[in-house]
């Protein structure tokens, strides 16, 4: 029988969650986290995010996962810690806040003299150089992950590619680690310096926003001028070169990747000159003007914003495309609801949220939705959407 690893997992958000469900099913995986409550559903097997596949392997699958708020029972005799706490995009410094990472891989290598600290979490480029140099350490080095909101696990058992960066034994089993717990075989495993590693979640990322961006102008443009973007994206796309994929315009890119990793990249650029990374970065907020003022256009006197998560399937809300959108159209004096089923009852920014679909149907002279639902179909004639095919 093969000896179980330990693997310590440094916060329990998309990454964290989906990556120690993936790692428990063979291996002995402990969780650290600093909120007592998602310590606590953890070890009731309950999942801290909304992921379908997360929760039905929690309630069937027998895994070895535990957590913790215990730094010394967390780190000690693990052989790999996984750090995947948040890295917020600081608009003051133009970088991430690597603080939350720079803490716990001070803390890992104190208290934890042999493990392979392995960074999920998304850095600047060459920060895990500067960590490196700094403790004087090749025990230190990045993984990044490709995940989608709402299906993280099942990202993480059929990823398209796992990338380390790092040449060491350690690293080597690391990557095993991740191919055994996955379903899809035969995947393919780079291993290239770290730094080379962080360039690429960073333009993997930038280049869906590029694509979400291309299509959201491309819908603007057909909006403006009458005509059918459903007809022109089939067309373009029927191109293989360009293909089908991540197609469906939206009211611009959000959540916890794109918008602070196209940040990053830009502000990585510095004195290397570029147009394309800086107009990807500002076409959002061009997008999120233009669906602002259609809908200003219209009148109304109650907007109804249906769900302010970005994806089905998905409890993110975080730089929600839709919340600027809101925030524009507030800002001419229009009354909002907002029908955001994980919130409840209450105010949302001052605007009254609506539990009941149908009382926020009946408020809303107009309702904005970014992805529009089965329980809308009725009301059609209220919709204002960029949704044309009905999918994330």
């Amino acid at each position: 029988m093969t000896e179980r690893i330990k693997i310590t997992v440094v916060g329990s958000g998309y990454v964290g969650m989906s990556l120690s469900v993936l790692l428990a099913q063979r291996n002995d995986v402990i969780v650290l986290d600093i909120d007592a409550a998602k310590v606590d559903k953890i070890n009731n097997k309950q999942s801290t995010i909304s992921d379908i596949e997360i929760e039905s392997f929690l309630a069937k699958k027998s895994l070895s996962l535990v957590a913790t708020l215990d730094k010394k029972e967390a780190y000690e005799g693990a052989s790999f810690i996984i750090v995947a706490t948040p890295t917020d995009y600081d608009t003051d410094t133009n970088r991430f806040d690597t603080s939350s990472v720079d803490a716990v891989v001070s803390d890992a290598l104190r208290l934890n003299q042999s493990a392979l600290v392995v960074i999920k979490s998304t850095i600047p480029v060459g920060h895990t150089k500067l960590l490196q140099e700094k403790y004087k350490t090749e025990r230190v080095i990045f993984s990044p992950e490709f995940l989608r909101e709402g299906q993280a696990l099942k990202d993480n058992l059929s990823p398209s590619r796992i990338i380390i960066g790092g040449y060491c034994e350690a690293s080597k089993e690391f990557g095993r680690l991740l191919g055994q717990g996955a379903v899809r075989e035969g995947i393919e495993t780079l291993f290239i310096p770290s730094t080379e590693a962080e360039a690429i979640k960073l333009f993997a990322n930038t280049y869906l926003a590029m694509r979400v961006s291309f299509f959201n102008e491309l819908d603007s443009y057909s909006f403006a001028n009458k005509l059918d973007t459903k007809s022109i994206i089939n067309g373009v796309c029927l191109d293989d070169r360009i293909g089908a994929g991540y197609n469906n315009p939206s009211f611009g890119y959000g959540g916890y990747c794109l918008p602070k990793d196209t940040k990053q990249l830009l502000a990585n650029y510095k004195q290397v000159p570029q147009i394309l990374i800086e107009a990807i970065v500002s076409s959002n907020t061009t997008r999120k003007d233009f669906i602002a003022n259609e809908v200003i256009k219209m009148k109304p006197e109650v907007v109804g914003f249906y769900r302010l998560v970005m994806k089905e399937g998905s409890d993110n809300f975080r730089s929600s495309a839709i919340q600027g959108v809101m925030k524009r159209i507030k800002a001419k004096g229009i009354k909002v609801v907002v029908h955001e089923p994980s919130f409840g009852e209450g105010e949302f920014f001052g605007s009254k949220l609506l539990n009941d679909v149908s009382e926020f149907i009946f408020q809303a002279d107009l309702i904005v939705a970014n992805r529009v639902s089965d329980e809308l179909r009725h009301v059609q004639h209220k919709i204002f959407t960029r949704d044309i095919f009905g999918e994330n």
